[in-house]
């Protein structure tokens, strides 16, 4: 199995499975960038978590990043705001590996309050074995969405 540089963050809603989540990332023998949140009792913002975790991305300090929040909605709104992030709210096996073979996703969400532990770990498995298989029509899909990214600019 390919070792991962992988970058993950919680807010409050999203602890207790951030700590099984790097429990096991790191039994796996990945290399963790943990930007928190270190305490589940204190009220923080996912905003803040999906940034650390997208910056990491776009400047290469990692692979893929995972970020992790009640629903998932949020993280994957915000990290998706980042120029070069593909997030991807997975809440099935399917959905992890899939978004990473043909959509070349570099980040995936999860929703602590919606996924019990033991399908998100499986989730996280999914998505972190899975690799973009490169082929033609989804570098050509995938062109076009960077097309649309580079419309901000404009």
């Amino acid at each position: 199995m390919l070792i991962m540089r992988i970058a993950i963050g919680a807010d409050h809603g999203g602890f207790p499975l951030n700590e099984r989540v790097i429990e096991e990332l790191r039994a796996a023998g990945h290399e963790i960038e943990d930007f928190g949140t270190h305490d589940g009792n204190v009220p923080d913002d996912y905003p803040d978590y999906a940034l650390a975790v997208g910056q990491a991305i776009q400047n290469g300090k990692v692979d893929i990043g995972i970020i992790i929040c009640g629903s998932g909605v949020g993280a994957n709104v915000a990290a998706n705001k980042l120029r070069g992030v593909r997030a991807a709210l997975c809440g099935d096996t399917y959905s992890a590996h899939q978004s990473r073979e043909h959509d070349d996703c570099n980040v995936l969400c999860l929703g602590a309050r919606v996924v019990g532990v033991e399908l998100a770990l499986e989730i996280v498995r999914a998505f972190v074995r899975a690799r973009f298989t490169g082929e033609e029509r989804h570098r050509r899909r995938l062109a076009k969405v960077n097309e649309i990214e580079m419309m901000d600019d404009e």
